[in-house]
């Protein structure tokens, strides 16, 4: 499904094919108008309890515009949504590389020197390129230490790649002749949806409910109405084979089936500890802090301590798998290594990759570039102490290798990371309950919990698909 090639070095990912493989087909059962009930905040379509194999991604393009209903009231018709391909349409690297570096002819050893020297000629054209005269610069022990990272890393990262590669190349998933492609497309929407993450500061203002009788969980049943406090002081859950709709302040939201979420701020997290349940992995996408998101203002960010304060532990089974996904900043690594796993009685025990590429199988930024890099740093741990159970040989549960890279096509949509459920299925028990914090998305079989946790699951970008 997800994984197209797996290889000693790792995984090579079809982040589109996992979303268009996680059942988002409807049984649509006498829509009203526009599918949205009158005097409701929020609707459900019926579960039709029917699964059925998706159609390739490349048929994503065809049908009718998402949000189209189906004619003929009093009729039952499935819809199929698609996940839109133009997303993970990266043809070419962000910044090209010369020929002699490319990923496939390049060299895969390089000193600290070497890295550097390459990192002021990159800095250099991009001065000649804009016009200014970059003056010289010492590096600051931030920039050093990151230096030092890489070229600890480097190898392992372009041999494994490589490897990866030249699989997606040779069956097909990969083609060369892409980054010469110069294909029109649609433009990328920019802002989708309402502000889920201000309605969650909003819902702060809301009077406090009562957890002695407040219901922990929103069950999704057909054609039911959810108010929008209720929506963000419990979890919702979609316990059917089937996917639903939900309607928040005039947005549509698709819902995965057999999933749960909670969409409420930091500062609200007792819903998710009311619902009760035990998470064997807990996968983490904190919000860090750096300076291009203080510039843009894209969203907000979390202190460290405030990090710190997020109820793991309380959230965790014995011998839990966390996986805490980490900018490339040193500063970040060793906070999460240092401070953050021991807070949370969590063993480290490997550092994998998530390496960035195209369609042709090059990196999307050079690989030695001084700003930014084609790979983030996911960091594994499992918890210790307490009632620990032994996992069990018969299951096969292998143990988590120290270094391991997730190689795939990114979604051209900001923070949205490739699927962990394939590649971590080898090192876990079967049937576990899995949690994402920070999440922006659903996956069937995860309870998920954020402030924009139904943001990438907007109408908008599906495309539609109407059986015969």
């Amino acid at each position: 499904m997800s994984v197209v090639h797996r290889l000693t070095s790792g995984w090579l990912v079809d982040h589109l094919s996992f979303i268009n493989h996680c059942g988002y087909e409807i049984c649509d059962s006498f829509a009203y108008p526009g599918g949205v009930a009158p005097n409701s905040s929020v609707i459900c379509t019926g579960d039709c309890h029917t699964t059925s194999n998706f159609p390739s991604a490349s048929s994503s393009r065809d049908g009718p515009i998402p949000g189209d209903e189906i004619e003929g009231e009093g009729k039952r018709a499935m819809m199929r949504y698609v996940f839109r391909e133009e997303f993970f349409d990266i043809y070419k690297p962000h910044i090209a590389v010369a020929p002699e570096e490319q990923l496939w002819q390049g060299c895969p050893e390089m000193s600290l020197t070497e890295i550097k020297a390459d990192s002021k000629r990159e800095e250099h054209q991009e001065g000649s390129k804009s016009g200014k005269c970059k003056r010289k610069r010492v590096l600051n022990q931030g920039e050093l230490d990151a230096l030092e990272y890489h070229s600890k890393v480097r190898k392992l990262i372009w041999e494994g790649t490589l490897r990866l590669v030249q699989e997606g190349l040779k069956s097909g998933f990969l083609h060369p002749t892409t980054a010469e492609l110069s294909c029109s497309k649609n433009g990328v929407p920019g802002h989708i949806g309402c502000g889920l993450a201000e309605l969650c500061e909003m819902a702060k203002q809301f009077p406090a409910v009562n957890d002695s009788y407040h219901e922990a969980v929103h069950v999704l049943d057909d054609e039911t109405s959810i108010p929008e406090r209720d929506l963000l002081s419990c979890v919702t859950e979609n316990s059917s084979n089937s996917a639903k709709i939900v309607v928040l302040l005039g947005q549509k939201y698709l819902v995965p089936p057999k999933c749960s979420f909670l969409l409420s701020d930091v500062s609200c997290l007792q819903p998710l500890l009311n619902y009760k349940k035990k998470y064997d992995v807990i996968v983490i996408d904190p919000p860090w802090e750096n300076k291009s998101v203080k510039r843009s203002n894209r969203y907000s960010y979390l202190d460290s301590w405030q990090i710190k304060q997020i109820p793991v532990p309380a959230l965790a089974a014995p011998n839990c798998l966390v996986v805490t996904w980490v900018t490339n900043r040193q500063k970040h690594l060793r906070f999460v290594k240092d401070e953050l796993y021991p807070h949370w009685s969590v063993k480290t025990l490997a550092e994998w990759h998530w390496v960035k590429i195209t369609k042709a199988g090059e990196f999307v930024l050079p690989l030695d570039s001084l700003h930014k890099k084609p790979y983030e740093v996911l960091v594994l741990g499992r918890v210790q102490g307490g009632e620990e159970k032994t996992l069990r040989k018969s299951e096969d549960v292998l143990p988590i290798p120290e270094h391991k890279l997730i190689v795939s096509i990114p979604c051209s949509l900001h923070s949205h990371k490739p699927p962990l459920t394939a590649v971590l299925a080898e090192f876990i028990k079967p049937d576990v309950e899995c949690l994402e914090l920070f999440a922006r998305n659903l996956q069937p079989g995860w309870t998920s919990w954020g402030n924009e946790v139904l943001k990438f699951q907007h109408i908008d970008y599906f495309t539609l698909l109407q059986n015969e």
